[in-house]
């Protein structure tokens, strides 16, 4: 093949969930079969990148500021459910079964992978803790020890007054899997069977 095909499936192949049979597909796909789409794929992707960044104020994704979900005034914003990525977000606004607010800390702590807490995206909601916006923290993180560890790094973070509730959502979900993979029904029975974290 190529020079520039070969340089589109390496680029396909490196992204997530993508090997080397689906980029191979894709690239012959938008290449030969269907040529019409790659215009309107590359105009998307640039105007994604252009405008689309992270909301100042929870870490998911946003064209302004702020996100529709901290734009929205009939949600409960007092409530914060703490998710490690956006799609972990979207999972859980697809079981419709949280009507709060969100902070996206966009990865967890791991020290034998080199993520500190500055690498996190706390400070937006320790902002809002200390400002006396948070009323209850809803702990969304994988149940696994680096998960573990980001709970128990953000709880003690709080004011020792006891004035913002944590607690964890209860675990329908396979140890070590994360909210990504779990179904709408097993995400609501999570949310509703949150425990105290202490």
């Amino acid at each position: 093949m190529t020079p520039a095909y070969d340089q589109l499936l390496q680029r396909l192949k490196q992204l997530p969930g993508v090997g080397f049979r689906s980029a191979e597909r894709i690239a012959l796909h938008l290449l030969v079969e269907k040529p019409e789409r790659l215009d309107a794929l590359v105009g998307a992707l640039g105007q994604a990148a252009a405008t689309v960044r992270r909301c100042t104020r929870c870490g998911n994704l946003a064209e302004a500021d702020l996100c529709p979900i901290c734009q929205d005034s009939r949600r409960d914003h007092a409530q914060v459910c703490v998710v490690e990525h956006v799609p972990d977000l979207v999972a859980l606004e697809r079981s419709s079964a949280h009507r709060g607010g969100y902070q996206v800390l966009h990865g967890k702590l791991s020290p034998i992978h080199g993520v500190a807490p500055d690498d996190l995206n706390f400070a937006p909601l320790l902002a809002r803790i200390a400002a006396g916006e948070v009323k209850e923290l809803i702990l969304a993180l994988s149940n696994d020890v680096e998960g573990e560890a980001t709970c128990h790094y953000l709880t003690q973070q709080l004011p020792a007054d006891g004035s913002v509730k944590v607690t964890r959502i209860g675990f329908g979900l396979p140890s070590g899997g994360g909210v990504l993979y779990a179904d709408s029904v097993t995400l609501k029975s999570a949310l509703e069977g949150r425990r105290d974290y202490s």
